[in-house]
């Protein structure tokens, strides 16, 4: 039974987050270059209905996703995040009135038969939480250290690659996101409200949340929707899942057949974000707003 309400929260959760991403990009494709990686940036957007409401969406996407999270084991629901780029897909498609094709449904099942074959093969459940500080701080730092480095790197990069640089490292804060939104979770049910005010979690999660979000606007802002949400839909299970077995005590199943299933679904997951990523039917914004945009400088 508790599997079954972690698969619906979480399914929930990437419905919310899927339809919130495409309403977010319409919007951030309209902002002004010169906020690009700037506060600024969300404060222009904060002007835009559309935007509004897909922040909203998002919103309710987190708040699900995080009783998933208090629920069940990381490892067992990033991959159903994964999901959201199925439901943006279908409002893509909606909008533009493009059939799927061979790409789209073959994205379609290789993304839904990886999460299937990780979950399966896995059997992702939890463990013993690791006590040593170092670990923590270790994959912590490995984690918030690749995104700024990424994020810093795509100032200097072109713009073919500059929106998917930005999308992973916002996919790796989020992902430590969950696992630090567990951590709370569990503070807060244990220990009561005031013993969850008096740790570092809750803060880090809501700045992790901020920073992701300027650089996944940054990312709609700059390039398509194709060439950034599946960067930012893969990174973010990796990570997810990277934490819950690091620090979080996540146990999956290490049998040389499982592990080779567990391998085999990750992968299919990636192949199948970037196919339905790359398909017609997500947003491309307007001929004439990228032109003028690949024009301005950086």
């Amino acid at each position: 039974m508790r599997d079954v309400m972690v698969f619906a929260f979480a399914v929930s959760a990437a419905c919310c987050l899927g339809i919130g991403f495409v309403l977010q990009q319409n919007a951030a494709q309209r902002a002004p270059m010169s906020d690009f990686l700037s506060l600024r940036l969300l404060l222009d957007l904060v002007r835009m209905p559309r935007w509004l409401a897909g922040i909203g969406m998002m919103v309710c996407g987190m708040v699900l996703g995080a009783i998933a999270l208090g629920q069940g084991e990381v490892s067992l629901v990033e991959p159903l995040l994964a999901t959201n780029l199925l439901f943006a897909m279908a409002l893509s498609r909606w909008q533009t009135r493009q059939p799927l094709g061979r790409s789209g449904w073959g994205g379609l099942w290789l993304l839904a038969g990886g999460v299937a074959a990780f979950i399966v093969a896995g059997q992702p459940h939890g463990g013993a939480t690791v006590t040593d500080p170092l670990r923590h701080w270790l994959i912590i730092g490995i984690v918030v250290g690749g995104a700024l480095a990424l994020a810093a790197a795509s100032k200097r990069a072109r713009m073919s690659v500059e929106a998917p640089m930005l999308a992973i490292a916002a996919g790796l804060l989020y992902g430590l996101q969950d696992a630090l939104t567990r951590v709370s979770g569990k503070r807060l049910s244990e220990d009561g409200l005031t013993a969850f005010f008096l740790t570092w979690q809750p803060y880090g999660v809501l700045v992790l949340g901020l920073t992701a979000l300027l650089f996944v606007q940054s990312a709609f802002e700059t390039a398509p929707l194709r060439m950034s949400l599946p960067a930012l839909t893969a990174a973010q299970p990796l990570a997810g899942i990277a934490c819950g077995v690091g620090f979080l005590g996540d146990r999956l199943d290490t049998s040389p057949g499982a592990l080779a299933w567990e391998a085999a679904g990750l992968v299919a997951i990636v192949i199948g974000i970037v196919l339905i990523g790359r398909h017609p039917a997500m947003p491309s914004g307007t001929a004439e707003v990228d032109r003028v945009r690949d024009l301005q400088p950086h």
